[in-house]
C-alpha cells in the first residue's frame, strides 16, 4: 500500500477519508464538539495532529474504562480498597464532609 503524505491542516473530506468516516458523521461529531476542527466561513478545518491526539486520549480512556468495567464484578476489591485506607490510616468516609 503506498503511502500517502497528508498535510497539516485537513479539509473535512480529507478528515473524512483519514478517520474512515462518512463526512456526514465527522461533521456531527465535529459539530457536536466531539472531534476537534474549526469551522472558517463556511469551511471545516482540522489539525492532523489534534486529531492524532484526540485519538490517542479516546482510545486511552476507552481502554481505561473497559478495565475498570472488567473488575466490576470482582469480590476482593471492598477488601482491597479497606486494606489500602487502613494502611494509609484513614477513614473511606470523609469524616469532615457536611451531608
Amino acid at each position: 500500500m503506498e503511502q500517502v503524505t497528508l498535510p497539516d491542516v485537513l479539509t473535512l473530506e480529507e478528515a473524512s477519508e483519514y478517520l474512515r468516516l462518512p463526512v456526514e458523521a465527522l461533521l456531527r461529531q465535529v459539530s457536536q464538539g466531539n472531534i476537534p476542527g474549526r469551522k472558517i466561513e463556511n469551511d471545516w478545518r482540522f489539525l492532523k495532529v489534534a486529531i492524532d491526539d484526540w485519538l490517542r486520549r479516546e482510545s486511552s480512556r476507552s481502554m481505561l474504562l473497559q478495565q475498570a468495567g472488567a473488575l466490576a464484578d470482582d469480590d476482593s476489591l471492598a477488601q482491597l480498597r479497606a486494606t489500602i485506607y487502613h494502611a494509609r490510616g484513614r477513614s473511606e468516609v470523609d469524616d469532615n464532609c457536611d451531608t
